[in-house]
């Protein structure tokens, strides 16, 4: 085989980005809202927001990102890879541009939430549509004829969870930047501009993707023409399938619910500054921290192995929550070492979870039904941050209500509980996964099939086509002689 040249190698890694970029857009339209809710709150009084607003326009758009994923999980495997990742970014560039222009009945207050709850939750199932239509093309990619065998996890690492973390980043930026721009006395536009700004990136992943052919992966093996037999999948994967969902489930429970100390760490700082400025030139800070441990985590991936890497990250996560628990007292005094530690604690849960669910996920299925594991696990992993989110408040309070240090270090040490609980089941019920894995789980899904008696000739659309035109060849001969 010919050493693949420089412009082979460039397109296949074109072709791993085009698919995994639909999270900066996925990433971007998540995180902005947490700098618009504070815009809002700055430009209209308490008295005219619902109680419990924020956990509304957060819960709900989780609600759509589960629903996005269900569905589009079967999309991507039934329909098409590409159909799922186009109308995805179509979804989101819709919504995004809509949510900017929510407006409520005589400019109510009530109104404009109303909308702009209603739009967060079909924005939600844009959002959950491209994860396991994106990341799964993407993964698929990866086994390109042109890309290095030692590379092919950080490739997927560096499309998807880096990716977000990037958009995370980009999200707490541009509210700055257009605070900057507009002023204090125009705010309205700011909060407009922020949410609109997330129709460019959605819609830039809609053009590249414009030209792209579904992955060679998908077209060899995939059941788009053919019955899928749900039961002996499950039967081989049904173990696989509920231990990535758990990891995934306990790794947003743990993630998202900690943005609570974000503004903890903010308020401490800045004793209590209220200048926008400070405020979200902080909030950009915290979410620096994530791109070192998923950057460096991408590039372990390749010698370490998705599982141990993953284990490795969550035993230094947990490490450090329990460090930040037992001196809490000690680091309190000392703030910006707090927030270093802080920052390292949401660091190394990039370089475990953040990069290896998604490439468990992703590369721990066969093709057939690949879209479907993934958009389960990851369905699992965002009740999980919802669960987190409704009950994570609450426990804090609990936790607090008879010693207030306990309710400031209670939540770490549950952190780090639950990473230890996530590293056990990753060590006894995760398999690893080596190079070229997904080919060589195609193969033997293929045997397994065919010993419990499945007839496996219609797989792959690529040889149903090529069985049709040899069928059509053979009759037109017939009809000549």
């Amino acid at each position: 085989m010919s050493t693949p040249t420089f412009k082979e190698r460039l397109r296949d890694v074109n072709l791993i980005f085009a698919c995994g970029t639909t999270l900066f857009s996925a990433g971007y339209s998540n995180g902005v809202i947490g700098s618009v809710n504070t815009l809002l709150h700055r430009i209209y009084d308490a008295e005219q927001f619902p109680n419990n607003y924020s956990i509304t326009v957060n819960g709900i758009a989780f609600a759509g990102n589960i629903v996005g994923m269900l569905v589009f999980g079967w999309i991507s495997d039934k329909i098409g890879r590409k159909f799922g990742m186009m109308s995805a970014a179509g979804i989101v560039a819709f919504f995004a541009a809509l949510s900017s222009t929510s407006s409520g009945v005589n400019h109510s207050v009530r109104g404009l939430l109303a909308m702009l709850i209603i739009c967060r939750f079909f924005l939600g199932i844009g959002i959950g549509a491209g994860y396991p239509c994106g990341s799964v093309s993407c993964a698929e990619q990866t086994e390109g004829p042109a890309i290095a065998r030692n590379a092919q996890h950080r490739w997927l690492a560096l499309a998807t969870n880096n990716m977000i973390d990037s958009a995370l980043c980009v999200s707490a930026f541009v509210p700055l930047l257009l605070f900057w721009i507009c002023g204090p006395n125009h705010l309205f536009l700011v909060w407009r501009l922020s949410l609109g700004l997330g129709f460019f990136p959605a819609l830039t992943t809609l053009i590249w993707r414009w030209n792209t052919e579904e992955p060679d992966m998908y077209k060899k093996n995939s059941m788009k023409t053919i019955k899928i037999p749900y039961w002996l999948v499950f039967k081989r994967y049904g173990v696989q399938l509920a231990a990535v969902s758990f990891t995934w489930f306990l790794y947003d429970f743990i993630k998202y619910p900690f943005g609570i100390y974000s503004s903890t760490i903010i308020n401490t700082v800045t004793g209590n500054n209220e200048s926008l400025t400070v405020v979200f030139g902080w909030n950009t800070v915290i979410n620096l921290f994530y791109m070192p441990g998923a950057i460096v985590g991408a590039f372990c991936l390749d010698y370490m192995g998705p599982k141990w890497s993953m284990i490795s990250g969550l035993l230094v996560q947990a490490a450090i929550g329990l460090v930040m628990s037992g001196f809490y007292n000690q680091l309190k005094r000392h703030i910006p070492a707090f927030a270093v530690l802080y920052g390292v604690f949401l660091c190394f849960g990039e370089f475990g979870p953040g990069n290896n669910t998604i490439l468990l996920a992703s590369k721990s299925s066969p093709t057939a039904v690949r879209g479907q594991f993934y958009g389960v696990a990851a369905a699992v992993g965002k009740v999980g941050a919802l669960v987190g989110l409704l009950t994570f408040q609450p426990m804090m309070d609990a936790f607090g209500k008879h010693d207030p240090t306990l309710g400031n270090t209670g939540p770490f040490w549950l952190a780090s509980g639950l990473a230890v609980l996530s590293a056990l089941v990753t060590y006894f019920f995760i398999s690893p996964l080596d190079h070229d894995s997904m080919a060589k789980e195609d193969a033997a899904f293929r045997e397994y099939l065919e010993a419990e008696g499945f007839d496996t000739s219609g797989m792959g659309f690529l040889e149903t086509e090529t069985r049709l035109s040899s069928e059509i060849a053979h009759e037109n001969k017939n009809v000549a002689a």
